[in-house]
């Protein structure tokens, strides 16, 4: 087959979001809907009549690159972290970042337009588990008639049944601006930590916006010990 027939597809924007690093991303879209992203676009494609009509839909889907897990080769099976990192399935019975092509789909609300001075139309989404900076290949509206189906089967990876209850000391809360307290209480309530590594002694450390967040886990309570600021 002719290399036209695989045409190359373009970055039409980048996803800004308080998650600097892989660490700590909520592990699906809509886990932490407090968490605020904006939709910048590329040059090329800052041309406002592509959004037109776009505020008549409440959910988006975002077709994006794992841009920070490229590999050269592609494994048929893979380790979901969900079962601990031990048992393999299909790649393409997983969510797994490691793919033949490094292509990921999130459901994210659009909470609103933005006319940004230097930007143009920027879009205001909620609910993103994106790293900052994540190219964005394409911008879809979720209709909820036919992309919905709530009593669908789940296999190996149901919805959460549960939390950890986060203790966070108020003189560390106060180091860090409110608009950042619930969507990061709601992060670090989802267990950043890999389920095959779960070590009740050792400190971890997670980046959300400026900051660096260090916290430990024991008997089900996530406690932070420290808050230090990004250098």
């Amino acid at each position: 087959m002719s290399a036209e027939a695989h045409p190359s597809i373009k970055v039409i924007a980048r996803i800004h979001s308080d998650f600097p690093e892989k660490f700590g991303i909520p592990r699906q879209s809509g886990l932490v809907p407090e968490a605020i992203s904006r939709i910048v676009f590329e040059e090329e494609f800052r041309n406002a009549e592509s959004l037109r009509g776009i505020e008549g839909f409440e959910y988006l889907w975002l077709i994006w690159e794992f841009s920070e897990n490229q590999r050269e080769s592609w494994s048929p099976t893979v380790r979901p972290p969900r079962l601990g990192g031990n048992a393999r399935l299909g790649v393409f019975a997983t969510r797994s970042p490691f793919r033949p092509n490094p292509i990921g789909l999130s459901s994210v609300k659009l909470e609103r337009v933005e006319n940004d001075p230097e930007y143009g139309l920027v879009l205001v989404v909620s609910g993103a588990d994106l790293m900052d900076g994540t190219p964005i290949y394409d911008i879809k509206p979720y209709v909820p008639y036919t992309d919905a189906h709530p009593d669908a089967k789940a296999g190996f990876a149901p919805a959460p049944d549960k939390t950890l209850m986060v203790e966070f000391p108020a003189a560390l809360l106060c180091q860090i601006p409110e608009k950042y307290h619930q969507p990061l209480i709601r992060t670090l309530a989802q267990d950043p930590r890999p389920s095959y590594r779960q070590d009740g002694d050792r400190v971890y450390g997670l980046y959300y916006a400026d900051f660096n967040i260090r916290f430990r886990v024991g008997d089900g309570v996530l406690t932070v010990c420290g808050v230090e600021e990004r250098k």
